[in-house]
C-alpha cells in the first residue's frame, strides 16, 4: 500500500477464526518527509522471483526502489525525476532493472538502476498533460501501456520511444491501466471522468497504428472512476452467490458479453437518475466499436476454447464505492452498450 502519510506498508491476510480474514501491517518503510506515497509497483509482474524489489513515486517528484527481504523493505536508491508530482512509476517486467515514471510535468520517463538513475534513458513529452498511469505487458516483451490527463491511452514499443505504437482517446484523465493477467491483448482502463473500459488492443500490438476498441464499459457509478484491476485468482463457476446478497447482472443487449456485479459495497449507491419506468438504466453516451474490431466469427467448439470469463475490481473516488465485477466475453460476440438490468 502506497499511503498519503509517505509510507509503503505490506500487509498480510491471516484468518484467526474460520470464515473470517482480516490484514495485518507486517512492513512499513518511510518515503521521506512532507510527501504522498503516489504509486508502487511490483518487480514480480511475469512471476515469483528471487529478487523482490518495489519501486515507489511520490508528490514531491522522487522516485525510491526498495528491496523486499529478511531485513524488510530497504530503501535502494531514491532520486528526483519529476518537477512535480511523480503519479506514477511501473518496472518493466521483462527487465526489472529498467523502470518507467509519469509526472505532472507532462514527461515520460525511463531509467535503468544498473546506472545512475539520475540521469533518464529517455525522456517524452508525447502526452500533452501529466502522466498518470504506466503498466509493462506482462506477455508481449517490450510492449507498454501509459495514460493521461490528456485523455489518451498511448500504446508503446519500449525500443524505440520516439512515436507510440497507437493512441486510444477515452475520454477522461486516464488514472489506472491494467494488463489482463493471461490474455495479452485486454487493457483495462480507469477513466476518472469517463467511466471504465475494457481495451482490445491486438491490431495495435501488431503495428497496425489503430486505436483500440473498447469491448465493455462500467458507467454506473456517480463519481470519478479511479483504480480498478484484475483478479489472478481463477475464476470458478460453481459458486452460488450469496442468498444474503444476490447478485445484481449489468447485460449487454444480443446476447454479447456482460458483468455481474458479485460484491457490492454498502458504502453508497448507484446513480439512478437516468432510469426508465421499468427501472432500467439509460446510458446517455456510449460509442458503438466497429464490429470488426476483435476477431471474426469462430466455430462453436473454437468459440467455447476461446471464451473468456473473469474477476475484476472498480472503485470510485468520492462516493468510497467498489465493486467486483465477473465478465463473460467471447470473441465472436458484438460490442454494444451495457443496459443493466437492476441497480441499487
Amino acid at each position: 500500500m502506497a499511503t498519503a502519510s509517505g509510507q509503503i506498508q505490506l500487509y498480510k491476510l491471516v484468518e484467526p477464526q474460520q470464515g473470517t480474514c482480516v490484514l495485518e501491517n507486517e512492513l512499513s518503510t518511510e518515503l521521506g518527509p512532507d510527501r504522498l506515497a503516489l504509486s508502487l509497483d511490483w518487480s514480480t509482474g511475469r512471476g515469483e522471483s528471487s529478487d523482490v524489489r518495489v519501486v515507489s513515486s511520490d508528490s514531491s517528484g522522487s522516485l525510491t526502489a526498495l528491496s523486499l527481504g529478511e531485513a524488510g523493505l530497504t530503501a535502494v536508491c531514491q532520486w528526483k525525476a519529476h518537477d512535480f508530482e511523480a503519479w506514477i512509476s511501473a518496472f518493466s517486467y521483462w527487465d526489472t532493472q529498467i523502470v518507467y515514471s509519469g509526472g505532472d510535468d507532462c514527461k515520460l520517463k525511463g531509467w535503468d538502476l544498473r546506472m545512475s538513475p539520475s540521469s533518464p534513458t529517455f525522456t517524452s513529452k508525447r502526452h500533452t498533460m501529466g502522466v498518470c498511469s504506466i503498466h509493462s505487458n506482462p506477455h508481449r516483451e517490450h510492449i507498454l501501456a501509459t495514460g493521461s490527463y490528456d485523455e489518451n491511452v498511448l500504446l508503446w514499443d519500449g525500443r524505440s520511444m520516439k512515436q507510440p505504437l497507437s493512441e486510444t482517446a477515452v475520454g477522461g484523465g486516464v488514472w489506472r491501466l491494467k494488463w489482463h493477467p493471461s490474455q495479452e491483448h485486454l487493457l483495462l482502463a480507469a477513466c476518472m471522468h469517463n467511466d471504465f473500459h475494457i481495451l482490445h488492443c491486438q491490431k495495435a500490438m501488431e503495428g497496425q497504428d489503430a486505436p483500440c476498441p473498447v469491448l465493455a464499459s462500467y458507467i454506473l457509478h456517480n463519481s470519478l472512476a479511479y483504480g480498478a484491476d484484475w483478479s489472478r485468482l481463477p475464476l470458478s463457476n460453481s459458486s452460488p452467490p450469496s442468498p444474503q446478497e444476490p447478485p445484481q447482472t449489468v447485460g449487454l443487449t444480443e446476447s454479447a458479453g456482460h458483468l455481474r456485479i458479485q460484491y457490492e459495497s454498502p458504502t453508497a449507491s448507484f446513480d439512478t437518475s437516468l432510469e426508465d419506468d421499468s427501472g432500467r438504466y439509460i446510458p446517455d453516451r456510449c460509442p458503438l466499436p466497429e464490429k470488426s474490431s476483435v476477431p471474426g466469427p469462430l466455430s462453436s467448439s473454437a468459440r467455447d476454447s476461446q471464451s473468456l470469463s473473469c474477476l475484476m475490481a472498480s472503485c470510485s473516488f468520492y462516493d468510497h464505492m467498489m465493486h467486483v465485477w465477473r465478465w463473460d466475453w467471447s470473441p465472436e460476440e458484438k460490442q454494444t452498450p451495457f443496459e443493466p438490468t437492476s441497480s441499487s
